[in-house]
């Protein structure tokens, strides 16, 4: 029998955010972040997961995929496994799979069929080949790429970086399927111990990560970092940033300076650390430095090109304050961010530098949406409300309209679970595994706040809204689909929406077409005629430190061990009854005694 497709899996592989891609036909089959199934947030090792969750969704075995393609940003693939067989690297292959990675047909795989690429190379194929763009050129800034000596695609020959110097930043420009790097930025080894040698590169990504360290004592606290920065004064700091003439300075930090990093201890409060006007000033410099060299960088690739279309990926692009002021005022006519900005979305990038430069495919596939994951039954949620100790603490019932049903809870102040078709890929929940509120109390933040996140006070929540009612509720012309561009709200709505509006009048857009989400798309209709607001809340259905939702199993727990007012799976609203108030605190405290002994657990 003939085969029916090729397939091609692209793969993030080690460090954190693994991911897989799945490609049929050079379409996106299905795509997901190995944090969603694990449940551990960035989760990093081996990768048998994410493979399996792809094939099972699509019904097929690895036998079946004509092309692997693969990324590891600290060293290639094959020389990392080679390493990990005879060093302990827990955070790269804990000791719990090792097993399952030796037994697997990919690991220190010798196959044709297995490729290994650099990594800017990936992230330039996440965001050209899936762009709606024929032509234009590519922006790639992140915290730390490739060694020199590793990078596969050609660049100019006129730069003077030796061999471990790491990628930083990569400019390329593309027609069709043909990608030419223009530029690279590289950051050249410094002195350090373990991670603090990468904080201390001379890099825009790496600055950050910094500056998140120092306030957060977590190098992956960007987006807090970006939340809290305007909160700070202008110019309390000097330059951590400099661009001269196209080069960029990094200064080193001095200890008159920064003395006040954020230590952990268990009994204090970070939002009343005494450190807190330092660490806003800081944060404001750190920010206002990164958008002023990103806008820089993307005018001088507007200039040397004349390109009218920018594609852009990175864990930097991530930054939707900064993506902002370069759609809006780096002069290009398009924007495309890749929604899956960060290292999950390498897989696509692996996949897509399978399908167009190794098996010499045309380009067909836009990626207009990012509803990847796999679609899970009536059937499959329905068992999970069915558990014993679930029924017995719901009412589930099932809606005609659930979208004007909905609609009603949330303008009553209730806070919904949303849980709908298949699952976002990337780090933004926009509006499949998505917390939604009413935007037109101040004190809706506070209640999510204090209900479900758990976050510090100072984080915005981001609004959806209807496609074409964007431009009379924000400013600018530039649509933003993935929720990664912020905007001005028009002073006239900001007392009309004001739990979504930063303190400096921003918002973290999510536009809703009903192409691309049909659902989301008549719920905000619906609420919109009760309310005469086509705006909601919506962040990621997650607590503070967990992943976002997967499955219907996730949704149920996260419902039922926070305060969200209602599950709505599929077209059942899910509520809490009487007995839950008296069930809930004893499943807690079994799953704590259960946590517990299992940590103190000696191994036999």
């Amino acid at each position: 029998m003939p085969k029916k497709h090729t397939y091609v899996l692209g793969l993030n592989t080690y460090d954190h955010d693994v991911s897989a891609c799945l490609l049929r036909d050079g379409a996106i089959a299905f795509a997901i972040a190995k944090e969603r199934i694990t449940r551990a947030k960035h989760a990093s090792g081996f990768y048998k997961e994410v493979i399996d969750y792809c094939l099972e969704a699509e019904g097929i075995t690895l036998d079946d995929v004509d092309l692997v393609v693969r990324n590891c940003y600290i060293l290639p693939v094959p020389e990392m496994e080679e390493r990990l067989v005879y060093f302990d690297a827990p955070g790269f292959l804990p000791d719990f799979e090792r097993g399952d990675a030796a037994k697997h047909p990919l690991y220190l795989s010798r196959q044709e069929k297995v490729v290994t690429i650099s990594h800017h190379l990936a992230h330039a194929y996440s965001a050209f080949a899936v762009s709606p763009f024929e032509d234009g050129v590519v922006m790639i800034v992140d915290g730390v790429g490739s060694y020199r000596s590793d990078v596969m695609e050609a660049f100019p020959a006129s730069d003077t970086a030796t061999p471990l110097a790491r990628e930083s930043e990569s400019y390329y420009k593309f027609s069709g399927t043909t990608l030419e790097c223009l530029k690279k930025v590289w950051m050249e080894p410094d002195r350090g111990f373990l991670s603090d040698e990468f904080y201390n590169m001379p890099g825009l990504g790496a600055l950050y990560s910094r500056a998140s360290t120092y306030i957060f004592g977590d190098w992956n606290k960007c987006g807090e970092l970006m939340g809290l920065a305007p909160y700070g004064r202008r110019d309390q700091f000097k330059h951590l940033l400099e661009l001269n003439d196209g080069k960029l300075h990094v200064p080193h930090w001095n200890a008159t300076d920064f003395k006040q990093p954020y230590v952990f201890d268990a009994g204090s409060n970070w939002e009343k650390n005494p450190a807190m006007r330092h660490w806003e000033d800081l944060a404001w410099r750190t920010q206002d430095d990164t958008e002023n060299v990103l806008l820089a960088r993307a005018r001088w690739l507007r200039e040397a090109t004349g390109a009218k279309n920018l594609c852009m990926a990175g864990g930097v692009v991530l930054n939707c304050v900064a993506n902002g002021r370069v759609a809006r005022e780096a002069g290009f006519e398009n924007v495309w961010i890749q929604p899956a900005a960060g290292d999950d979305g390498i897989a696509i990038g692996c996949a897509y530098y399978g399908w167009l430069e190794i098996l010499k495919q045309r380009r067909g596939f836009v990626m207009d949406h990012s509803y990847v994951g796999r679609a899970y039954s009536d059937q499959e949620a329905a068992a999970q409300l069915q558990k014993f100790l679930v029924r017995i603490q719901v009412d589930a019932v099932k809606s005609e309209n659930v979208c004007r049903d909905t609609a009603k809870l949330l303008a009553d102040q209730k806070v919904i679970g949303w849980f709908q078709d298949r699952s976002e890929f990337g780090p933004r929940a926009l509006g499949n595994r998505s917390l939604l509120a009413d935007p037109r109390k101040p004190e809706m933040k506070d209640i999510l706040n204090s209900r479900v996140k758990h976050r510090q006070a100072f984080r915005p929540f981001a609004p959806i809204v209807l496609a074409e009612r964007m431009k009379e509720i924000f400013e600018g012309e530039e649509d933003s689909p993935f929720m990664l561009i912020a905007k001005p709200v028009r002073p006239e709505w900001r007392g009309k929406i004001p739990a979504i509006v930063h303190v400096d009048g921003t918002a973290r857009v999510q536009t809703v077409r009903e192409e691309t989400n049909p659902m989301l798309y008549r719920l905000l209709k619906e609420f919109e005629a009760l309310t005469g607001v086509p705006v909601l809340i919506n962040t990621s259905f997650n607590i503070k430190g967990e992943p976002i939702v997967e499955a219907p199993q996730d949704a149920v727990n996260c419902f039922l061990t926070t305060g969200v007012d209602h599950l709505v799976i599929h077209d059942t609203i899910v509520s809490k009854n009487a007995m839950h108030k008296v069930v809930a605190p004893l499943v807690n405290i079994y799953t704590d005694v259960r946590t517990l002994v299992a940590s103190t657990a000696q191994p036999a």
